[in-house]
């Protein structure tokens, strides 16, 4: 994404002043809500690449991509502060709506990743939105996700993912640690936002890779359990990011699903 189209909003957390990065991509003006976008727990403004501007701009919706505290060229985590279970809590019920406020952004449909998309559900479950978009949301915590996420410390400490991540992220460390610390501590384990779906109202469409490396199928089936109506995606041939490996299928699906709920 060009540099030109990002700016900063500053918000005021916990005591904290916060700079937060942000772009608009898509149409100029849309017939439907603006596309909140949120990333995964490594993720970033600019690690979405290309596809919300394309995804916005081929199917005539307007988008906010934005990193959140700590992550790419937003404000980075104190040098002693460390996350608590309830990390994605505050997010969606404290930072998301201070953001969205500042930007006039009023019922958006949220799309969410990983962190992002569990953030997503936690939000609609408190707060307006037109609808949802889930990819590989956490639920509750797996053994998968976790041995991945112990292999993903291993791999920050012996291989150049520091480096990888740092194209990314102004302070790759902050990035990296407040995820992976809070993942890995014990007190995570029973972290489990089942109960918390049951006030969710609007649409939602929850995608899944088949072969996704941080999570099994029963995340997204524990959704429909609650949620009946919710219309689910396993998309072959891919794993915990599917805007990455089969990115056409699910643009194409996600559309159809926001053109399909156009006054929800």
């Amino acid at each position: 994404m060009s540099a030109d189209k990002i700016r900063f909003a500053s918000l005021v957390w916990q005591g904290r002043e916060l700079q937060l990065e942000y772009a608009w991509v898509g149409a100029t003006a849309s017939a439907f809500p603006p596309v909140v976008f949120l990333h995964e727990g490594l993720g970033s403004l600019a690690m979405w690449k290309d596809f919300p501007e394309r995804f916005c701009s081929e199917h005539g919706l307007r988008g906010l991509v934005f990193s959140r505290y700590s992550y790419g060229r937003s404000s980075p985590k104190a040098p002693d502060e460390r996350w608590a279970p309830d990390y994605m809590h505050a997010q969606a019920h404290e930072v998301l709506p201070m953001l969205l406020e500042q930007l006039r952004i009023e019922r958006p449909w949220l799309f969410g990743h990983s962190d992002g998309a569990s953030i997503a559900l936690l939000h609609a479950a408190r707060f307006e939105v037109a609808g949802l978009v889930v990819l590989a949301p956490h639920l509750f915590v797996e053994d998968l996700a976790i041995a991945s996420i112990e292999g993903a410390r291993q791999a920050y400490a012996a291989s150049d993912l520091r480096t990888r991540l740092a194209r990314h992220h102004a302070d790759p460390d902050s990035a990296f640690r407040g995820w992976n610390d809070i993942w890995l501590d014990p007190a995570f384990r029973s972290w489990n936002i089942e109960a918390e779906l049951d006030r969710i109202t609007c649409p939602l469409l929850a995608v899944q890779g088949a072969d996704d490396e941080y999570g099994t199928l029963a995340q997204i089936h524990a959704i429909q359990t609650r949620l009946p109506k919710t219309r689910l995606l396993v998309i072959p041939n891919c794993g915990h990011s599917p805007h990455r490996d089969q990115p056409e299928l699910l643009a194409s699906e996600a559309a159809r699903f926001i053109h399909e709920h156009p006054s929800s």
